[in-house]
Formats: C-alpha cells, sequence, structure tokens
C-alpha cells in the first residue's frame, strides 16, 4: 500500500528557550541582543497570564466532566456544560497545533494491520461522542518480525508524535431488548461511569495502531492463532479419542443403544465399568481444560503485550491532560509570535506572504526543519499586542524598546487591581 506525502506541519519543533537562542546566534540583533531576550522573557510572562485565565475557564468547565476528581459534585455536569467544554478544548488543541483525526481516518487506520500483530475491536456503540487529535505526522520505517521471531521486514508506516483522544460515554444505559444493551452491561463492567468523560495523551503512535488507545478496546483471535490452537487440538483430540476413551465411548455407547431400544443385554454398571466410565471423562475433562488453558494464555500474552505498549506511550491522563495541552498551547503561542516580531525587526517592513516565506526558509536552511508557519495567527497576535503597525499591506515592528513598554503595560493589566 503506498503511503500518501505528509503535508508539513505547523507545529514549532524547538523549545522557547532554544529558539531565542537561535534568533541571538542569527546574529542580526547585534548590540542589541540582551533587549531582544528581555523582550523575549516579557512577551512569555504576557501569553502565561494569557492562558491562566484560559487554564480557569477551562477547569471550571471540565470539573463536573472529571472521573478523577476527589471533591463532592453539588452540581453535575449537563450536556450543555460538556458541549461548552469540548468547544473550549477544541480551540485549545487548535492553539497547540493539533490537527483533528476524522472518523474516516480513524476507519481506515482501523483496517489496516497492526505493526504488532494484534487484532483489536472497538465498539463505538458504548460512545456519545469521539474526538481525536495528532501532532507531529511523520514517516518511518522499522523492522516488524514474524514466524516467531524468525524472520523480519522492514515496515513503512505514518507515526504521530503525540495523540490526544476524548471520548465520553451514554449517560443512558439500555433496556434489556436492546441492540446496545451488551454494550453497556460492557461499560459498567470496566468501571466506567455511564456519561463519564475520559481524555488520554499518548507518544509515538503508528496510525494503523489508533484502535489500541480507546478504553474499551478488546482482543480478538486472529485466523493464523486459531489455527496454532485449532489445529493441535484437534490432532491432540483425535490420538486422547483413540488411546484414552476407546474403552469409555464403547461402554457409553451400549448404555446409548440400551437407552434407546437397540440393544436387548442391559450394561451392568459394577467397579470395573465405573472406572473405565470415570477415567475417560477424567481424560476428556483434562483435555479440554489443557486447550482452554492454552487459548486463555495465548490472549494473557497479547494483553501483555498491548499493556506494555500504551505502558511506554501513555503521558497523561484526564485533568493532565489539559494542563499538559495549555502548557503546549502556551508555548505555540508565544514562539510564532516571538519568529514573526524577530524577522520583522530584521528585514523591516514586510507582507504577510514574504515573512511567512523568510521564515519557513530560515527555519528549512538554518535548522533542517520544514513546517507551514501560521503567520496569520502570528500576525493577528502581534496585532492584538500592538507590537507591529500594518499599512498599505505591509508590517512593520516597533522598535523593541518601544515594544518592551507595551508589554510591560500588558503584564502589569493582567494584576489585580
Amino acid at each position: 500500500m503506498t503511503i500518501p506525502a505528509i503535508p508539513p506541519a505547523r507545529f514549532i519543533p524547538f523549545r522557547v528557550h532554544d529558539l531565542i537562542a537561535m534568533c541571538r546566534d542569527d546574529q542580526a540583533m547585534g548590540s542589541q541582543c540582551a533587549q531582544f531576550d528581555q523582550f523575549a522573557h516579557m512577551l512569555s510572562q504576557v501569553f502565561h497570564a494569557e492562558f491562566k485565565q484560559q487554564l480557569d475557564g477551562l477547569m471550571l468547565a471540565y470539573q463536573g466532566l472529571d472521573p478523577d476528581a476527589d471533591t463532592r459534585m453539588v452540581y453535575p455536569a449537563s450536556d450543555s456544560e460538556s458541549t461548552a467544554f469540548v468547544e473550549q478544548f477544541k480551540a485549545l488543541l487548535d492553539k497547540a497545533n493539533y490537527e483533528p483525526v476524522t472518523r474516516a481516518e480513524l476507519e481506515q487506520a482501523m483496517e489496516r494491520a497492526s505493526l504488532f500483530e494484534l487484532r483489536l475491536q472497538v465498539d463505538f456503540d458504548q460512545f456519545a461522542e469521539v474526538l481525536l487529535f495528532c501532532r507531529g505526522e511523520s514517516l518511518r520505517r522499522e523492522a516488524v518480525s514474524y514466524w516467531f521471531g524468525l524472520r523480519s521486514k522492514d515496515v513503512e508506516f505514518i507515526n504521530y508524535d503525540r495523540v490526544v483522544v476524548y471520548v465520553r460515554y451514554k449517560s443512558e444505559q439500555p433496556l434489556d431488548g436492546d441492540p446496545q444493551a451488551d454494550g453497556a452491561r460492557k461499560t459498567l463492567e470496566n468501571g466506567v461511569k455511564p456519561g463519564a468523560t475520559l481524555l488520554k495523551l499518548f507518544q509515538n503512535v503508528p496510525k494503523a495502531d489508533l484502535e489500541m488507545l480507546f478504553p474499551n478496546t478488546e482482543l480478538q483471535m486472529r485466523l493464523k492463532d486459531k489455527l496454532l490452537i485449532g489445529i493441535p487440538a484437534v490432532v491432540s483430540g483425535g490420538i486422547v479419542l483413540t488411546t484414552k476413551m476407546g474403552a469409555t465411548l464403547l461402554l457409553l455407547s451400549s448404555m446409548v443403544g440400551f437407552w434407546f431400544g437397540l440393544k436387548q443385554e442391559p450394561v451392568e454398571l459394577n467397579l470395573a465399568n465405573l472406572t473405565v466410565l470415570f477415567a475417560g471423562l477424567g481424560a476428556l475433562g483434562a483435555y479440554l481444560w489443557k486447550q482452554f488453558s492454552k487459548f486463555k494464555n495465548r490472549k494473557l500474552l497479547f494483553m501483555q503485550q498491548l499493556t506494555q505498549n500504551l505502558y511506554f506511550k501513555n503521558l497523561d491522563n484526564n485533568a493532565g491532560v489539559v494542563f499538559r495541552l495549555l502548557n503546549n498551547a502556551e508555548e505555540e503561542e508565544v514562539k510564532e509570535a516571538l519568529l514573526a516580531y524577530y524577522f520583522l525587526l530584521k528585514h523591516g517592513a514586510k507582507s504577510r506572504p514574504e515573512l511567512d516565506q523568510i521564515i519557513e526558509v530560515w527555519l528549512r536552511d538554518q535548522w533542517q526543519c520544514t513546517m507551514d508557519f501560521e503567520i496569520d495567527d502570528a500576525m493577528e497576535k502581534l496585532q492584538r499586542l500592538k507590537l507591529v503597525t500594518f499599512a498599505n499591506d505591509v508590517y512593520q515592528a516597533k522598535p523593541i524598546n518601544e515594544a518592551m513598554s507595551i508589554l510591560r503595560q500588558q503584564w502589569l493589566d493582567y494584576l489585580p487591581h
């Protein structure tokens, strides 16, 4: 299967601290390097104050939905509050430069063969709402072993650096007789309350294995696994029937024949016949238990493999996801505004397309980073903070001393009066 080309991402894969150093190393600031460091620090503080307000609003909306909350719920979350949280959460993910995974993309991923050779099944009927977002899409190649590790092959696949999963379980439980009743009972058996909202954050997830991230994922036996268990079971079953149950089967056939009038002579249940009967039934029971144990052990082996994969991929859960994403979004906002201001200061008045090209070429040529810089979002932030002027379709950065004074006043405005 041909993997389509991956478009450039919006995510800037550098820390704010490193980005400041990268601009300083560009040696365009000259004697203003110290002032630029102060400007970058003040810019970060202004965005931090803004996101503190956003954090308060987002956590207030999430309080009634958090399944890990250890405080009493006086006012249960309503459907409108859940909708309000989802809209705020989507906006946060957009600022953190995450891209939505559509239902069509998810279904396509679930049809592809898993890299971990696991067959997984997700019951979407348990969910009222499902949202997936990814960041850091890349093409990778890894050696995958098969034939019990005796052989391996190189596999190309699309990998996501970060994946956010939002699921909301249905709040109403179907009645018996409803086709969704089994799924509802599974929800209760898994310890998840009806209507619960779960947030998960994972790292390094192959696109073909997105289904393993859902909380209700179930393992199913592949045809190969069924054959590996079934063929030896049939062979060993034939051996058990011919060697250990021959006398027992003969005795049972005689008893059945007498009961149905096919045979005139009754079968005497003496000690010898009872010994033969129970020995055969014991051998059959031991055989069936052995095959059942093989099936369970193989499934436990797959569960262990799945659990190990998820253990190293899971980064955060529920409220922890909100805090981490807020920090990511804050950093992305700072980085975009910082780069746009720096290159306007360096090159003078520029239009949006010109500035966008300058930044993308610099990142590509100087730092081997190909990306789609969000010039519209960056300029909106600089205009809102009044750090640039706009006239005749071009932008001009305000002098750094003036910009620092503006940022200082912006930060003071966030302080309580």
